[in-house]
């Protein structure tokens, strides 16, 4: 008996080493790790983050990728996951309200005028694969940009790597989220063009959990502890509106 409480009580502490196994959208990557960090600290539970695009989680998910939290670019691939029966029913949630910038470093992008060139290549994530390359699509469609611009895209896998794209010089401008350039509050450049909100559907993101981890205390408390005024500070600073707050 002895011996079988000894095991028992082996498992439960393995169980509760195991850190919350977190997917997170890339445009969400330095928010959520000042959160998780904070979050470490205050509650002692470890958190393992996977960055990464909102597409490709869903598909690892479906094919039993062991995430517990599920944070995503869009409100579709959570709906997915719930409508699947992998996602906990009742658990999808706005946690943040995306904004769609164009960057271009090395010259003022004139409210937009930019885009009618002369450049040579133009950044935005896959539109098939994530949010904000969806939204940077709605732009350029809706400034009949769309089919002139086409032929010098080139687009990143997620929203991170088309970062990537216009920090490297490869694209000279491209659409980025406001996130990416935003530090303690404030922009880190000034050759931005923040898109009017208009011209593209509002980028609502939000988060599931995975099949049965609601029922870990480390989830319960992280999403509690996601809806702190911190947490809440830490959304707000890197450009992200919230749910129920102005744009």
């Amino acid at each position: 008996m002895r011996a079988l409480v000894a095991l028992l009580a082996l498992i439960f502490i393995s169980a509760q080493a195991e850190p919350l196994k977190v997917a997170v959208a890339s445009n969400f990557a330095a928010p959520m790790q000042a959160i998780a960090d904070e979050f470490e600290k205050q509650s002692g539970y470890p958190v393992s983050l996977a960055l990464g695009a909102s597409g490709k989680f869903v598909a690892q998910i479906t094919h039993g990728a062991p995430f517990h939290l599920f944070f995503s670019a869009d409100q579709s691939k959570p709906k997915a996951l719930l409508d699947a029966g992998i996602a906990q029913a009742g658990s999808q949630q706005t946690y943040a309200i995306g904004k769609l910038v164009l960057w271009s470093p090395g010259q003022d992008p004139q409210q937009g005028k930019i885009l009618n060139g002369p450049y040579r290549k133009l950044a935005l994530a896959n539109p098939r694969l994530a949010p904000y390359g969806s939204a940077a699509v709605s732009v350029l469609t809706q400034l009949n940009l769309l089919h002139s611009s086409k032929t010098r895209w080139v687009q990143g896998e997620n929203i991170a790597q088309t970062y990537q794209f216009v920090q490297s010089g490869n694209a000279e401008l491209g659409f980025v989220a406001l996130s990416q350039l935003m530090h303690n509050g404030a922009l880190d450049t000034q050759h931005t063009w923040l898109v009017p909100s208009h011209l593209y559907p509002p980028i609502y993101q939000d988060r599931v959990v995975i099949r049965d981890a609601h029922e870990r205390a480390d989830t319960q408390a992280f999403l509690t502890f996601l809806q702190s005024p911190y947490a809440e500070q830490i959304i707000r600073s890197f450009g992200y509106a919230l749910p129920g707050q102005n744009q």
